[in-house]
């Protein structure tokens, strides 16, 4: 191959990731599209008694508003039950409190998971789902906060019984630093678009930790939590499996807040790298495509190797815009976040973290999770010393 051929080659090649943002930007107006085409449903029909299981481990921000915002739902019948490690865990007076103030959310502290599990979060969960007094689940991690009508809404689409689970998007409150805002750009303009051109390309075949609603019948048809207590990604894994049973997972057109909790820019970058090389080890093909969506780093490419006024518009002005439309109707038309505007100037930045962490899941043996490291073999978590790199 001349030298010729080799470069009008790779210019072709670094057009993959526009394509890929007009996808994801066809996927977002489909998906928030649906809102202004279909008057919103009725979720007032159904409204099965509901248990709402959350892991605890310390305290959040926030803690007792965000616990607090589950126990004043406008729902008839439901219950909350918490699970922690132990007596002594700082979150015990806040629930105790919860049990003081609001007898109608019936809730529950439950100390321990009585299991062994590298995945004591999963561990909680299964005790949680054993002890639940209810069929119908909503299962929510602890930094999450939730409007009134959050179970009627939640819990809706499986008044269709080909559902099989229910999950929705998230934003972060009180974004304060800039690493808060980073981690908000790169939800925006990458995760959650990512996730839209799954949906479109392949169905929803993932569940979001922040939600997920199913039934203690559709978790024992794969084993439930018990069969994922050693795996990374437990919440990845419940959409997967339940799609895999035939059923149908269902994203909805809601959100919830969770706590923007990074002390540092380090926490932002283990947790992408943690979500970097899980999905190596889920999906290794679909993680090295990753490549073909980074319009940045081929946009420079196509520039260093065709050096011209021409070039350089082109690729950096179709990268610039495609990138800004994606967020702007991610984040301002979709999700109504206000101050999206004032973000924009750091998606140049996220994305050129984003693709130096996404060449450097290739070489991670390990991943970090709450302050631990582990390795991750045949799908399994295995715990190493903390002094592991």
């Amino acid at each position: 191959m001349n030298w010729h051929l080799f470069v009008w080659t790779v210019l072709g090649i670094a057009c993959s990731p526009f394509l890929y943002y007009l996808l994801a930007i066809y996927s977002t107006i489909a998906f928030f599209g649906q809102r202004s085409r279909q008057s919103p449903p009725s979720n007032r029909a159904f409204t099965p008694p509901i248990s709402n299981v959350k892991p605890v481990r310390g305290t959040d921000p926030d803690a007792y508003t965000n616990f607090a915002s589950f126990c004043q739902q406008d729902y008839p019948e439901y219950e909350v039950i918490f699970c922690v490690d132990n007596e002594s865990d700082t979150a015990v007076p806040v629930l105790e409190r919860l049990q003081r103030e609001y007898p109608k959310a019936q809730v529950k502290i439950l100390f321990g998971s009585g299991r062994v599990a590298t995945n004591d979060k999963v561990a909680k969960l299964a005790r949680m789902v054993t002890e639940a007094k209810y069929e119908h689940l909503i299962i929510s991690d602890s930094d999450v906060c939730a409007k009134p009508d959050y179970l009627r809404s939640v819990i809706a689409p499986m008044r269709d019984r080909s559902v099989g689970a229910v999950t929705c998007l998230y934003t972060l409150s009180a974004e304060t630093t800039l690493v808060d805002r980073l981690q908000s750009v790169g939800m925006l303009s990458d995760f959650y678009g990512n996730l839209l051109v799954a949906r479109t390309l392949e169905g929803v075949k993932f569940t979001l930790g922040p939600t997920i609603a199913t039934t203690r019948t559709h978790l024992a048809e794969f084993g439930g939590y018990p069969s994922i207590e050693n795996k990374p990604a437990d919440d990845l894994w419940v959409g997967r499996l339940i799609a895999e049973n035939g059923h149908r997972v269902e994203l909805l057109n809601y959100t919830v807040e969770s706590v923007a909790d990074f002390n540092s820019f380090g926490d932002l970058v283990h947790k992408r790298m943690r979500w970097l090389v899980v999905q190596r080890h889920m999906r290794l093909w679909g993680h090295v495509g990753l490549l073909f969506t980074q319009g940045l780093p081929w946009s420079l490419l196509a520039i260093a190797l065709h050096p011209t006024v021409k070039t350089a518009v082109v690729f950096l002005g179709l990268y610039v815009l495609l990138r800004v439309a994606l967020t702007l109707l991610i984040g301002a038309w979709g999700l109504q976040e206000k101050a999206v505007w004032s973000k924009l100037p750091l998606i140049i930045l996220w994305d050129a973290l984003a693709f130096a962490m996404w060449l450097a899941s290739f070489t991670r043996k390990t991943i970090r999770w709450r302050n631990a490291f582990y390795l991750i073999q045949d799908g399994q978590l295995v715990p190493v010393p903390t002094s592991t790199p």
